[in-house]
């Protein structure tokens, strides 16, 4: 298939340089950009008055969380998972799982996500309604086994088994990630374990990590040293690990994910939500460690929009240093796209010849986004996930006009309320 995206604002290139130009993708790969091309194409999109940007990739989230949206606000994170979250997921079944994931596939490529980081439970029904949906979906079965050896077993079973699921279903667009759930909640045995199959199958790693106090104290009191610490003392870290907030880490913690090249998911709003804390970022981007943006679950943010995420992200940190300069629009609008590709070791995240065709083009035409001063500025403080017009996805269509090809929106919606009057029988 081939589209051609004319007279729009394209976002070109790593350094984010705007011109007026057009984009033709072939297949799944943009293969030229310039003024006035003049190509036939199987879709040709007018994108007069609008923004032609990279696809954004959450790189953290638990999509199927939209089942629990605004079930629990307003609560600590240890009191909000053992005393509501984790009794509802008790109750999940393979098919409730499925449904939430539809809700979060949805509400992703009607906000501009192109690709993202996932960890949850029956990660193969979500494999399927990523391959249904058209996005791109690395996906995490969430790994817990408490410090109990016969759990150990389980967990690494249940997640070998969602390996082959993933890789039987031979999709580029639909990748297994190893998901240990946290240093406090994985035994040592897990955790290297995950490292040895990570190395034998090449496959990345995703973990939470010192997201919160309580956690540094557990972990403090259990092992004599941080998260971090303990990670680097049992050769967990490589520059294929992905963790999860990093919101309470010290000058050595930071040193050591430098070191090993390990790239941090961002949660600002999640942060913020369950007051968490505040992730020291400058020091982080100082040191030269790869920070990308995530969401979080929608039942702690409490949504997978990834424009809101950007805004929230520039004004937490500039407020929390009490300096205007910090998380510069710039800065933060690669977080988004360009730093989370490159965790996910994808080529996208950039709009550039021989890239990834993983594009959304966003409505300009609105009176909050005129007039147009400053196309980055106001991607990042002026617009929401709403004002994403088209989203497209190695190269197909998965949105145009506001109009999703691949999902029925209706059914979508109905199934998820469904779903949450069961849970709560």
């Amino acid at each position: 298939m081939s589209i051609l995206i004319k007279n729009g604002y394209v976002i070109y290139g790593e350094n984010l340089d705007v011109m007026k130009a057009d984009i033709y993708i072939e297949d799944n790969k943009i293969t030229k950009i310039g003024k006035n091309l003049n190509i036939s194409a199987d879709y040709v999109i007018d994108a007069k008055g609008k923004v032609v940007s990279p696809g954004f990739i959450n790189l953290h989230t638990h999509s199927p969380m939209g089942l629990f949206r605004g079930l629990a606000d307003d609560l600590p994170l240890m009191d909000w998972l053992k005393h509501h979250i984790w009794p509802k997921e008790a109750k999940l079944t393979r098919e409730y799982t499925k449904a939430g994931a539809y809700l979060g596939a949805l509400e992703m490529i009607k906000t501009g996500t192109t690709a993202f980081l996932d960890m949850y439970f029956y990660m193969d029904a979500v494999a399927e309604v990523v391959l249904e949906s058209g996005l791109r979906g690395y996906l995490s079965y969430g790994m817990i086994d408490l410090g109990e050896p016969d759990k150990t077993e389980k967990e690494i079973k249940v997640a070998l088994e969602t390996m082959k699921f993933i890789e039987k279903l031979s999709s580029e667009r639909v990748q297994f990630v190893f998901g240990p759930h946290a240093p406090y909640t994985c035994s040592i045995a897990l955790l290297k374990k995950v490292r040895e199959l990570a190395n034998e199958h090449k496959k990345l790693i995703t973990i939470h990590v010192a997201e919160t106090m309580t956690e540094i104290g557990q972990i403090t009191s259990r092992y004599g040293k941080s998260p971090v610490v303990l990670l680097d003392d049992i050769g967990f870290l490589a520059d294929d690990v992905i963790i999860a907030h990093g919101v309470w880490l010290d000058s050595k913690d930071i040193h050591i994910l430098a070191r090993h090249r390990v790239s941090i998911a961002h949660n600002p709003a999640s942060n913020m939500k369950l007051a968490s804390g505040v992730m020291p970022i400058e020091r982080l981007l100082n040191a030269g460690v790869n920070v990308g943006l995530g969401t979080d679950g929608s039942a702690s943010n409490n949504n997978l929009d990834m424009l809101e995420e950007m805004k929230i992200a520039a004004l937490l940190h500039k407020v929390h240093n009490l300096d205007p300069t910090v998380a510069d629009a710039k800065t933060v609008f690669k977080m988004a796209t360009q730093n989370g590709a490159k965790a996910l070791r994808l080529d996208a995240g950039v709009i550039k010849k021989g890239a990834l065709a993983d594009l959304v083009i966003i409505d300009f035409n609105q009176p909050h986004l005129r007039p147009i001063n400053n196309v980055i500025s106001h991607l990042v403080y002026s617009a929401n996930g709403n004002d994403v017009e088209t989203t497209i996805v190695d190269g197909k269509i998965l949105m145009l006009d506001r109009e999703v090809f691949t999902l029925d929106e209706e059914k979508t919606l109905e199934k998820a309320e469904e779903v949450v009057e069961k849970l709560a029988g």
